[in-house]
């Protein structure tokens, strides 16, 4: 009974405990010159549009590869975006994942010239055919970013320069936002005669909770930039530079892939549900996959550490 109540006590401390503003000190984030001089390419990803390399261990680095076309979405993006989240998502070494541009910005939105006859000149007999054409594209589209937000590891967009129309529905399907502070945001659709239709008009209100400032920035395709950003919500934090915004992001991810894979992966599906249901709904879904995540070793591993001052980097957890 006392080894009962000893540990049990040990676990509401755990639990209670106030997170540290900012993240631990103990953690050493890889500089961005490490990152630069030695990438190791990750086995299975090789693409046109993106370049993926095993940043850390259990880390992925994801990156927009057209620096040329400043990383410009082409048709190669959009299908390759799918394979590679998909991929990830069923990758048991994979807890983590920083997704950034390559090149001077994030990314300038979708390649117009390079889509130009998808969109301008749809293949159908008639008006109907034509029709079903559009919509099983656009469907196409919106599963580019769909897989970032079904992807169970969690995935931290690190933005720097312009993030322009199609960007932005990227950036919102992921699950934590940095910025530099050169970077902007800008739903830019309007400007090209079309209503964003790939996940900004239905994410972005629930990101900033601000209906009114997302109708003003969706309406006047104007420049919200990184300190508006960080008002609004639409980032978390925001950095002097690329290379400090990457080492920070890095660094997150590490502290990310130090916890149980199964606590982590579950907090992120739980907070996507919870999103687009009620409360009672969402913690009817809740106790209804805790009943088997609850089995977990992960949480005796977890507490075993505690009760033994260990960090939990040191810990040992199963791949998922």
């Amino acid at each position: 009974m006392a080894v009962s109540l000893r540990f049990r006590d040990l676990l509401i401390r755990r639990l209670m405990a106030p997170t540290p503003q900012g993240l631990s000190l103990s953690l050493r984030p890889m500089s961005s010159n490490a990152q630069e001089e030695a990438p190791k390419e990750a086995p299975d990803h090789s693409y046109e549009s993106l370049r993926v390399t095993a940043a850390q261990k259990h880390i992925l680095h994801v990156q927009l590869n057209r620096p040329e076309k400043r990383n410009a979405i082409n048709r190669a993006c959009w299908r390759e975006m799918v394979e590679c989240f998909s991929k990830i998502a069923q990758d048991p070494d994979c807890r983590a994942v920083v997704i950034s541009g390559a090149g001077k910005l994030f990314t300038s939105g979708i390649d117009l010239m390079d889509m130009a006859s998808d969109i301008l000149q749809p293949q159908g007999d008639d008006v109907a055919r034509i029709s079903w054409q559009l919509h099983n594209l656009i469907s196409r589209y919106q599963e580019s970013f769909n897989v970032i937000e079904k992807c169970p590891k969690p995935v931290i967009a690190a933005i720097h320069g312009g993030c322009i129309g199609a960007g932005v529905d990227l950036v919102t399907a992921c699950d934590i936002r940095y910025c530099a502070q050169d970077a902007f945001f800008q739903v830019k659709e309007v400007d090209i005669g079309l209503a964003a239709d790939v996940g900004t008009l239905q994410r972005l209100p629930k990101v900033i909770g601000n209906q009114s400032l997302v109708n003003e920035l969706a309406f006047t395709s104007r420049k919200m930039m990184a300190d508006e950003a960080l008002g609004s919500g639409l980032v978390s934090r925001v950095f002097p530079n690329k290379e400090d915004m990457l080492e920070a992001a890095f660094t997150l991810a590490e502290e990310i892939s130090t916890k149980s894979p199964v606590a982590v992966q579950s907090t992120k599906v739980n907070l996507i549900y919870s999103r687009n249901h009620s409360v009672a709904e969402s913690l009817n879904y809740m106790a209804t996959w805790n009943m088997s995540m609850l089995q977990t070793q992960d949480i005796v591993k977890s507490v075993q550490a505690a009760l033994e001052k260990k960090d939990l980097k040191s810990v040992n957890f199963s791949k998922l």
